[in-house]
């Protein structure tokens, strides 16, 4: 299976990203390619997406900068998705490996690759422009 990790650093401390990106409310500030709405339905996080209604959980809170995290597709399909805080010098990289599953074409997988780096943009313009 065809993979691809794409980061970006932020001017924030590692601590900051982390608890900004973990919090399921924030995802459609930051991913809105993926995330239009959310909202805790009978204890799960029910996503609004172009793909329709998805269910996304996260790993449970931890100290190490893990966010991987499952979304569960209309169709009942689970993808799971790798993503990390790490130190960088005086901020933070956060990273997330995408990867091409099966039905995906190689289009699509340079789309969603487009689409993952444009979010992590966007959560380094909130964080650093707010000072989290």
């Amino acid at each position: 299976m065809k993979a691809q990790t794409i980061s970006a650093f932020i001017a924030a401390t590692p601590t900051q990203i982390y608890e900004f990106a973990s919090n399921p409310r924030n995802l459609p500030l930051w991913v809105p390619s993926f995330c239009k709405t959310i909202e805790l339905v009978d204890g799960e996080w029910v996503v609004q997406s172009p793909a329709g209604r998805v269910v996304f959980t996260f790993v449970h809170p931890n100290d190490l900068g893990v966010l991987d995290h499952t979304v569960t597709l209309p169709s009942g399909v689970r993808l799971t998705n790798p993503m990390r805080v790490i130190p960088n010098g005086d901020g933070g990289e956060i990273l997330f490996t995408l990867f091409q599953h099966e039905g995906m074409s190689d289009q699509q997988f340079q789309e969603d690759a487009a689409l993952v780096l444009s979010d992590l943009q966007t959560l380094r313009r909130l964080l650093e422009s707010s000072g989290e």
